[in-house]
């Protein structure tokens, strides 16, 4: 039977961008597969002590440019430190996605590309016509999925997936959980891969 990751994530973090391919990479090496579910760190960070970005101590938000610059480098991939569309909502962004999964698609990808349009293409994942583009341009319909992901039932989703993430302990993204052992940081993922691995 196929291991399977369960993977909590926002589009709007960088740290979810900077892993999210290498932990497509680890699972399809292991024949696991990946649970893809998008979150709102909105719905996140107030019952779980963490912060905002603009909330954050001075020396924190100092660090984490120091390793947004460190990271990239080390792993090749191109990342706007500070891009223009940051911060932005991440819930429109994770409806839509959300939305997609349920009609049965792989939403890999196109997480990938909001994540993409948010850290490299100066895009506002939260406008609507950027989302309704970016499920075009991965053979989804997107006018089809935004209609959806605006309603009232995408909410609820949504709200459902973090009270569940919540439960699963889930306190930050990107979050990995491996037969229910958790980890937190694409800095981690070399430990889900030891994990897959016994």
């Amino acid at each position: 039977m196929a291991r399977q990751i369960t993977y909590y994530y926002t589009h709007v973090s960088p740290w979810s961008y900077l892993g999210h391919a290498r932990l497509g990479e680890i699972a399809a090496r292991h024949g696991a597969t990946v649970d893809y579910v998008p979150i709102t760190l909105g719905a996140i960070f107030p019952r779980t002590g963490g912060l905002p970005l603009a909330k954050r101590a001075p020396a924190r938000q100092a660090y984490r440019l120091a390793e947004l610059r460190r990271w990239p480098q080390r792993l090749g991939l191109p990342l706007n430190v500070e891009p223009k569309h940051f911060p932005t909502d991440d819930r429109p962004a994770a409806r839509l996605a959300l939305a997609a999964k349920a009609h049965g698609h792989d939403i890999a990808e196109l997480s990938l590309s909001l994540m993409r349009a948010c850290w490299v293409e100066e895009r506002d994942i939260a406008e609507a016509s950027t989302l309704r583009e970016i499920a075009d341009a991965v053979g989804l319909d997107g006018r089809a999925l935004l209609a959806e992901s605006e309603g009232p039932e995408a909410q609820a989703r949504l709200d459902e997936t973090c009270r569940v993430a919540l439960v699963e302990g889930c306190f930050g993204a990107p979050w990995y959980s491996v037969d229910g052992e958790p980890f937190w940081g694409q800095d981690r993922l070399e430990l889900v891969e030891a994990a897959l691995a016994r």
